[in-house]
């Protein structure tokens, strides 16, 4: 996790950084703990984005007792009206997109063509799911006894807890918030630490489309608040979107005290180049998969598989490509990658790094180097990097590194090439190039992810489809389209009988 930062050498008063503040009960305060952490930017440290409460379990507190109050209220109005204020929020989200992405681009490093595709995707997910608020359906179905009705209905969770990463400060606690306040609960947002000026501009947009006070509540800060969120007596449900590491935790606290738990977590995503694959096109989507967001995403391209007869054609043009990219602050529109998002992912991806070079047979094609002279002196940066010639059981070919890193493995057939793909602990995404219909849907068919891909990278899902993955990627659950509905929503089956008498189900005889 994160350290808070300190203001140094920006030749900037302390006192000319702006303040934000945690929002609760619909209003803007400072953190009981009356302590502050700086939100840098990953291009240049000397650059500070604005100053945050580092909050505490007192915060939580009070943020839960707010979303508690607010409860009964919010869920009794009508999901249409609810919906109707959610519309509204989405048209504020699209008139200020232009600003959202470039704070965002600022705090967070990727570049702005990607920002803006962020704040879309929340602009996107409030306008699909403003929608549901008058599909949120039930069904009807035939009693087993005469003079008697059966149906069934959606009812909200409870108050949630919600919990987001750096990677998509907008989109994901949209994906979260959004389905949230449609069913009818009202949510405690800990913001991602290292991206918080996102959430709160989220959040602002909420207050300003008037959405109720105590239905949203946001508290910025680290694992303390995280931690008081999840082991809150009243919060009832998380969804969580990490590491895996950090979601297992979060699993074993929330089936200690029966609380409803969602997560979305790591990846290790491969894409498929068959032999009669149009190689300039999977060079193009292998480039956009593995070295957008810095490589920076849960379903980031990872790891290449590639057919051997097309194998060293593939590999020059996509050396060739890498080789060409533009690192470089986000904000300059002729950047290509950005910065990784602090000192410690930054270390973390350079030791995977070391790590490749040193296993037997990986051989280092470009980049691998930190960036730290000149223009880059200030920021995060590290070369977009390619090892080609890896086996499926290495390291750099099994484990998440989370940056700008991927690594080329040769197959001979596509039985061996779903198996390489399937071959790691993760279950995210896939993808296949082929011009033959019969491999596509075969892949289609045994490729064990969540999520795949014809003729694309393994990156740009969409609001309407369900999103999530198998294995140690999740615990089943789907954010996005309909599906997400069934994690901020509980059934609640419900019989009439009209009869007049008692009827006793299974058991008395019905006369035909």
């Amino acid at each position: 996790m994160a350290k808070a930062k300190i203001a140094k050498g920006n030749g900037k008063a302390k006192s000319s950084v702006k303040k934000y503040h945690n929002y609760i009960g619909g209003k803007w305060v400072g953190s009981a703990s009356g302590e502050w952490f700086d939100n840098v930017n990953p291009a240049d440290t000397g650059d500070i984005v604005g100053r945050f409460p580092k909050s505490n379990a007192e915060d939580v507190d009070r943020a839960v007792a707010a979303a508690r109050e607010s409860a009964t209220r919010w869920r009794r109005t009508p999901a249409p009206k609810r919906a109707e204020l959610l519309f509204r929020l989405g048209e504020i989200l699209r008139t200020n997109k232009q600003r959202y992405s470039e704070e965002m681009t600022r705090e967070m490093g990727k570049v702005l063509t990607e920002t803006g595709g962020d704040v879309q995707e929340a602009i996107d997910c409030t306008y699909y799911t403003a929608g549901e608020g008058r599909r949120l359906h039930g069904f009807t179905t035939k009693a087993e006894m005469p003079d008697k009705y059966a149906m069934c209905e959606r009812q909200p969770v409870g108050l949630c807890g919600l919990i987001t990463p750096f990677n998509f400060p907008m989109a994901i606690p949209s994906w979260k918030l959004i389905p949230a306040l449609v069913c009818g609960n009202t949510v405690v947002i800990k913001s991602g630490e290292d991206v918080p000026l996102s959430t709160i501009n989220l959040v602002k947009a909420c207050e300003e489309a008037g959405i109720p006070k105590g239905v949203v509540n946001v508290v910025n800060g680290f694992g303390e608040a995280g931690a008081a969120l999840v082991s809150h007596d009243d919060v009832r449900l998380i969804s969580f979107t990490g590491s895996t590491d950090t979601g297992r935790k979060i699993a074993e606290q929330c089936a200690r005290d029966n609380k409803i738990v969602s997560l979305e977590m790591g990846g290790k995503n491969a894409i498929i180049i068959m032999d009669d694959a149009d190689i300039d096109n999977a060079v193009e989507g292998s480039l956009w998969g593995a070295f957008g967001t810095s490589g920076q995403r849960c379903t980031a391209s990872s790891r290449l598989v590639v057919h051997k007869k097309v194998y060293k054609k593939f590999v020059q043009k996509l050396v060739e490509r890498v080789m060409a990219l533009r690192v470089g602050n986000g904000l300059d529109k002729k950047t290509d990658v950005g910065p990784v998002i602090n000192q410690q992912a930054m270390e973390k991806i350079l030791g995977y790094i070391e790590i490749g070079k040193n296993e037997d047979k990986a051989k280092l094609m470009c980049g691998g180097g930190h960036l730290n002279k000149g223009k880059y002196r200030n920021g995060y940066f590290i070369e977009p990097t390619v090892f080609a010639d890896a086996a499926p059981g290495m390291r750099i070919s099994q484990e998440e590194i989370f940056g700008p890193v991927t690594t080329i493995i040769p197959f001979s057939d596509l039985d061996e090439a779903i198996e390489i793909v399937n071959g790691v602990k993760y279950g995210l995404s896939s993808a296949i190039y082929t011009q033959d219909v019969n491999r596509a849907f075969h892949a289609m068919q045994e490729l064990y992810t969540g999520i795949c891909y014809v003729n694309s990278a393994t990156i740009g899902a969409e609001v309407h489809l369900p999103f999530g993955g198998t294995k140690g990627t999740g615990n089943g659950h789907r954010e996005a389209g309909t599906q997400v509905l069934d994690i901020f929503s509980e059934w609640k089956a419900i019989y009439v009988d009209y009869s007049g008498r008692l009827q006793k189900a299974q058991i008395d005889e019905v006369e035909i």
